[in-house]
């Protein structure tokens, strides 16, 4: 399978910027591991989609969470990202179904809900956090992004975010685009914008013909008018590990631990974003209550 990757680029005498991103196998790998059903496909490829494009918006080791909860039945949908292009996500209830819109158009809205609220949380460096929040729009991702982007970030943007799966289930291809205006753009721009984008093919026809996210830029923006700055490998990647667990077990009162100890005779921990399992036993614990000591 092509490797998934983002893509930077400046438009309108760089008076617009441009992310695109093939997140096929990324979707692909977190639906395998949560087992999701098609609409949470859809919902959380969505999400972990525009979230590796804001991770490309940060710097260094700067990383961010989106949480949506919209009250539908998946509840709720949450991401994380940061700028090396590694994303990982989850949905509370994978396996949800919903009446589609009509043959081969999920109804993601219906599944995520539109009495909620979409967050984030960007992680700064040193303690600095800045948080955003607004109401859903629709529950369909995308333009609840665009709304996001112009409330919370007063940055008026453009959002387009597809994933098709296969009869069998499986991720087929996924991706989209973000288009922001910068300060100062031109009127000029802004009307030449805003013409292209109401004309646009829908992101999904667009990934659904297998074009790069070069080929996406270009369609949203015309060849002519862009220029791309630099490319970036993505994946689903889970920071978490054996040791960050065992120290969460160690945060624990000591009844608590004595309780896994005596009534469990060890402890079993899943991680939420991937599913890995960890084991603990009883000899851990001791040794861990040792070392508290």
């Amino acid at each position: 399978m092509k490797q998934d990757y983002l893509v930077r680029a400046l438009a309108f005498n760089d008076e617009v910027r441009a992310f695109s991103v093939r997140t096929t196998n990324t979707v692909e790998e977190a639906r395998r591991r949560h087992d999701t059903w098609r609409v949470g496909t859809a919902a959380l490829g969505r999400t972990m989609t525009i979230g590796a494009m804001m991770g490309a918006m940060l710097k260094n080791e700067e990383k961010l969470t989106i949480t949506i909860n919209g009250g539908g039945p998946l509840g709720q949908v949450v991401v994380d990202a940061n700028a090396k292009g590694e994303v990982r996500g989850y949905v509370q209830n994978p396996h949800v179904e919903v009446e589609s819109i009509r043959p081969g158009k999920m109804n993601v809205g219906a599944a995520v809900g539109a009495n909620g609220y979409l967050s984030v949380v960007k992680d700064i460096g040193m303690r600095d956090y800045f948080t955003g929040s607004t109401e859903l729009h629709n529950g369909e991702i995308a333009e609840d992004f665009t709304y996001y982007f112009a409330n919370s970030e007063q940055v008026p943007s453009a959002v387009g975010l597809g994933v098709l799966c296969t009869p069998e289930e499986t991720t087929e291809a996924a991706g989209g685009f973000v288009v922001q205006l910068m300060p100062g753009a031109s009127e000029e721009t802004i009307s030449k914008l805003e013409e292209r984008i109401a004309n646009l093919t829908p992101v999904s026809t667009l990934i659904d013909k297998g074009l790069s996210p070069e080929q996406i830029l270009e369609e949203v923006l015309g060849e002519d008018n862009i220029r791309f700055i630099d490319k970036m490998d993505v994946s689903f990647k889970c920071n978490c590990g054996r040791e960050k667990f065992l120290n969460a077990i160690k945060g624990l009162g000591e009844a608590e631990i004595d309780s896994m100890i005596k009534e469990d005779h060890g402890a079993e921990v899943e991680c939420h974003f991937c599913r890995e399992k960890y084991v603990f036993t009883e000899a851990d614990l001791i040794a861990l209550k040792a070392e508290k000591a």
